[in-house]
């Protein structure tokens, strides 16, 4: 990984779009700051079209794509889409999601998950999801760790399911789809966007970041990517000085002034 300030200017030059996590990526210690809703604002007055790609449920979706200046939200690891359409906000929902009847399967994984590993428990946000599971060991205390992160993701992938750990949560679903298969058709199927790879810098912190890191050539993470980097086979090609919401503020202001 090399410091974002030797990305080259003329990749930038060619920059559409900033895609970016949410949690640890753009916010810091669970708030977004001053420093990184600045940003946001900053890249879409220069017409620079910003799309969080997270974790989050549905319900929080609906208010990001209402109220921050973004052209677009992927949700719950690439479940769905929020998209502006003129006055209008539209969803787009990736074909492989599973229906209604996965519910009893989540239902298992979870049991399994909270009777497997002491102190795990559903995440705050779950009664906003539309269509995964998300288990907390590090977004409330007590702080569990990425050992016990790692136990709770086996015990998803051995039910059969899709899992993924973010900064705070492992992410369970069923279907075959995550965050990059998703931003992939999005932007081909909704926005019309071919040869997509160099017109996008992801921003990234924790290894369910992995797919994004490994296939956008220019991919930058936030300092406190660093504790998951042994667990991560494709490091991203940039990383900032600062972490979290300050370590994206860092980059976007240097992106800008480039």
């Amino acid at each position: 990984m090399k410091p974002i300030r030797e990305l080259e200017k003329a990749r930038i030059s060619g920059l559409k779009y900033v895609l970016c996590d949410i949690d640890d990526t753009i916010t810091t210690k669970g708030k977004l700051t001053r420093a990184a809703y600045c940003a946001l604002w900053d890249l879409h007055d220069r017409g620079i079209g910003v799309i969080p790609v997270t974790g989050r449920p549905a319900g929080w979706c609906d208010m990001i794509i209402r109220e921050w200046p973004v052209r677009a939200v992927v949700g719950e690891n690439g479940a769905f889409v929020f998209y502006n359409e003129g006055a209008h906000i539209r969803t787009f929902t990736h074909p492989s999601v599973a229906d209604a009847r996965v519910r009893d399967r989540l239902e298992a994984v979870k049991n399994a998950c909270l009777n497997g590993i002491p102190g795990s428990r559903v995440a705050r946000d779950q009664f906003a999801r539309l269509y995964d599971l998300a288990i907390d060991f590090n977004e409330d205390p007590p702080y569990l760790g990425l050992e016990a992160a790692e136990r709770i993701r086996e015990i998803c992938v051995s039910m059969g399911a899709e899992a993924k750990i973010s900064s705070i949560h492992v992410n369970a679903w069923f279907g075959d789809y995550n965050k990059l298969s998703m931003t992939e058709l999005f932007m081909s199927s909704v926005l019309n966007e071919k040869n997509i790879r160099e017109k996008i810098i992801f921003f990234g912190d924790s290894p369910n970041d992995e797919p994004m890191f490994e296939y956008f050539p220019i991919s930058c993470a936030v300092a406190n990517i660093l504790p998951f980097s042994r667990m991560l086979r494709h490091l991203p090609s940039f990383v900032t000085s600062l972490e979290g919401g300050e370590g994206f503020a860092e980059a976007a202001e240097y992106i800008l002034n480039a």
